[in-house]
């Protein structure tokens, strides 16, 4: 990362900086830090935790997590590999996350830098803005259990560029050796490899360039990523029992919906690769695009010949997301299951990649051809864009959110266990208003969880718990039996909210389920955030009411009697 006279950038220094100030608070708070809930809390922070403590993190294929679902198969917490599960592991979750966090952000930044400075913005004079882009793509508020999937990708394109350029070493063949082990292949590196092997393909067909060292390292990235999965790959391959992903209706868009999907994606992007580019990055690319596209002495620069077509890639991969999900794939869904099992829409997950590069080549373009006008826009711009960013860190984004601690309230679900008074082991629960994530956190056994990769029997078992109230409200019946990932006790009068505080004024008046469904699949107790008014109709006792001041909730204790 020398240049010049053997000196580093001071850019650098002040990336560095702002990267230690980023990541501070999830050191200096702790668990009272404020993290993201959907996919994160509600899920693979409590997964971690349970699949560690279960004795099965390198179980067999064929094992099962006694405490969700009676028996959750172990395939359904991915592979015992990933160095983010081994991070659990060793340290506590809220500092296992801190680290993760760290590392993933540093990593970004090395990658796209990297990139950048070998590839895209080589000129000696672009030194701050390969800084700023690499900066304000480190900064993104990523999906934290994706890893590197998705801002670990200029990483491995670096590495596979220099390969491809016949100039490979060995911290190139490295980077895509480690990159398996701290990234996913279906959230991230599947899409990524593929457009790899097609750019190959292109060079062999159009350019008669057989280059078949970038092929191995293709392939090679590969083959360690299946081998990484392997647990994946068995239960798309092996499986013979129907899961809850064979009931999958993902096709349901009209045309129109479609459209205005792919332009939504275009402009704002998708919560699982956040890259806040709508209001800042979009425009200064846009001027930049239409200028290379209109004006001789930018069109002819190879910087803005690259600008369009990553533009036009951008687009491309929108649409493709938003059409995915067009009424008219259905059919070709249900004929092929593996087009319902895998989410092949998620090729945008390249998008990050592509809008930031393409940021980089609009600031370049606007530096060197826009005179003081193009300057300051550009200045202006990097600034801007690392001050919103900024803004979007997790302890001011989810300030108003129940922290770490509050959230998974362990004291409280320690009364909670405590009063009970026999082993977790010998009953089992479900959560009404709350996100089963936190019971499960607790050590309790739960027959309901977030996972979408379980038994379909057991879906039809769980169903007919909440039939009745899946009766009353169509929305809620449809998430449940065309996706039921959130395999949850949906109630009509809560709907899909999952996290009534201990504030809430909230009173379910009318709720309607099947006791005895529940105690057939071994049910006990109701965890539930809001009292039942009629709870002695549906079969349940009030046994206590928990407060403690360390928790967001207000748990309700209900425990199925006998009719």
């Amino acid at each position: 990362m020398r240049r010049g006279k053997n000196r580093i950038h001071p850019g650098l220094w002040a990336a560095g900086a702002a990267l230690a100030a980023y990541v501070a608070p999830l050191f200096l708070l702790g668990e009272r830090a404020h993290l993201r809930v959907h996919d994160n809390l509600d899920s693979n922070i409590a997964w971690y935790r349970v699949l560690i403590r279960s004795g099965q993190w390198f179980g067999a294929h064929d094992a099962v997590i006694p405490q969700i679902m009676n028996g959750l198969p172990r395939n359904a917490f991915g592979t015992e590999f990933s160095l983010l599960v081994a991070l659990h592991a060793v340290f506590p979750s809220m500092l296992a996350y801190a680290i993760s966090q760290t590392i993933v952000r540093v990593f970004a930044f090395l990658g796209m830098y990297l990139l950048l400075r070998d590839f895209a913005l080589r000129r000696d004079d672009a030194g701050w803005i390969r800084i700023g882009v690499s900066l304000a793509f480190a900064l993104t508020p990523f999906w934290p259990s994706g890893m590197l999937s998705t801002l670990g990708q200029p990483l491995a394109l670096w590495a596979l560029l220099h390969i491809r350029a016949g100039g490979g070493r060995a911290r190139h063949w490295w980077t895509i050796v480690a990159l398996p082990l701290y990234s996913s292949f279906v959230l991230g590196f599947f899409f990524f490899l593929s457009a790899m092997f097609v750019w190959w393909g292109w060079d062999a067909i159009v350019k008669r360039r057989w280059n078949l060292r970038f092929l191995g390292a293709v392939a090679l990235m590969t083959a360690l990523f299946l081998c990484v999965e392997y647990r994946l790959v068995l239960s798309l391959v092996l499986s013979e029992a129907p899961t809850s992903r064979d009931e999958f209706v993902s096709s349901k868009l009209p045309l129109w919906r479609s459209v205005r999907l792919a332009a939504k994606n275009f402009v704002i992007g998708h919560t699982h690769v956040r890259t806040l580019h709508a209001a800042i990055v979009l425009p200064i690319t846009g001027i930049a695009a239409l200028l290379a596209a209109g004006v001789k002495r930018w069109r002819t620069d190879v910087d803005g010949r690259r600008l369009l077509w990553l533009l036009a890639w951008n687009a491309a991969l929108s649409t493709w997301y938003a059409f995915w999900f067009y009424e008219g794939w259905q059919p070709l869904k249900e004929r092929w299951g593996l087009l319902n099992t895998f989410n092949f829409a998620r090729f945008h997950f390249l998008r990050p990649l592509v809008i930031y590069a393409g940021f980089a080549l609009a600031c370049s373009l606007l530096w060197r051809h826009g005179g003081s006008k193009g300057r300051a826009l550009v200045s202006v711009g990097l600034l801007g864009q690392l001050i919103l960013l900024g803004l979007h860190n997790e302890e001011i984004e989810f300030r108003h959110r129940p922290s770490f601690r509050e959230f998974y309230a362990e004291a409280q679900f320690r009364d909670i266990r405590d009063y009970i008074g026999a082993p977790p082991s010998s009953y089992r629960v479900v959560s009404v208003g709350i996100h089963p994530a936190i019971a499960q956190f607790n050590g309790f056994y739960t027959l309901d969880t977030y996972n979408n990769f379980y038994p379909l029997a057991y879906k039809h078992a769980f169903r007919s718990i909440i039939a009745r109230e899946l009766e009353k409200n169509e929305k809620l019946r449809e998430y449940f039996d065309t996706w039921g990932g959130r395999c949850y006790v949906f109630v009509d009068e809560l709907g899909k909210k999952y996290d009534y505080k201990a504030n809430s004024k909230k009173i379910i008046r009318n709720f309607e389920w099947d006791v005895d469904a529940f105690r057939a699949l071994g049910g006990r107790y109701v965890l539930s955030a809001v009292p039942i008014e009629n709870a002695e109709s549906n079969g349940l006792a009030l046994r206590r009411e928990f407060r403690h001041p360390d928790s967001a909730w207000r748990i309700y204790l209900y425990e199925a009697v006998p009719s």
